[in-house]
């Protein structure tokens, strides 16, 4: 008499997403619990809310948005490297790769995916990042690999030479917010800022606080 073995369930990989436009998030999540191995364990609009999830909750994946309600993605990426290592984190924006991929990656992140990338695309930085894989897309992998070479070192804009805050802070000069209105965003002081804008100023060659303001708002058309 033969016995049948019963199947081995296949896992079942637990996804937090955050973002805080309530429309894309749940967009996102209708989209991935679709796929019978993933379930939307926990969803967030801002890094505290992430954070209670994180330290309630198990989770594999985490898929983060660079801009939050009152924060900066890239910290709750840095936090969730500190605090949760076996955690996978795929960054997702709005934002080109060029401009914070490399910067995501550097913070912990072990994938970046821009918003405006088909649905199949997602799935499989999803499964890529949750297989234990890096994901980027092939135009980024070849720029990464140049650069580790040497032979695009002199194309580097002088912005890439900005710390992560100095340059969440050009964005946020480029969007037009005042030094207390970053220094509320950042959660720093206002002198904080005023260090970030001379440090800056001095990064790219800038002369005055007319000069820094123009820059970053001409960037911000650049960008977009």
């Amino acid at each position: 008499m033969s016995i049948t073995q019963p199947k081995a369930e296949s896992k079942v990989s637990r996804i937090l997403i955050v973002d805080d436009h309530p429309i894309v998030r749940e967009g996102l999540a209708m989209h991935l619990a679709a796929q019978p191995d993933l379930e939307i364990s926990g969803q967030a609009d801002d890094l505290p809310s992430a954070l209670a999830l994180l330290s309630s909750n198990q989770f594999d994946l985490a898929i983060i948005d660079i801009s939050l309600k009152s924060s900066n993605g890239l910290d709750l990426v840095r936090l969730i490297k500190e605090r949760h290592e076996a955690i996978r984190v795929l960054v997702w924006s709005m934002y080109p790769e060029h401009v914070y991929a490399e910067r995501a990656l550097r913070a912990g992140a072990q994938g970046y995916l821009h918003k405006g990338q088909a649905s199949h695309h997602v799935l499989s930085a999803v499964r890529d990042v949750l297989q234990g894989k890096m994901y980027v897309s092939g135009a980024l992998a070849e720029q990464l690999l140049r650069r580790v070479v040497g032979r695009n070192a002199e194309d580097r804009s002088p912005i890439d030479t900005l710390s992560d805050r100095e340059f969440e802070a050009f964005r946020l000069i480029g969007e037009g917010m005042t030094t207390h209105s970053i220094a509320q965003r950042m959660h720093v002081s206002p002198k904080t800022v005023e260090t970030y804008r001379a440090r800056i100023r001095e990064k790219l060659g800038l002369s005055n606080t007319t000069e820094l303001i123009q820059r970053a708002a001409q960037w911000m058309v650049e960008l977009n």
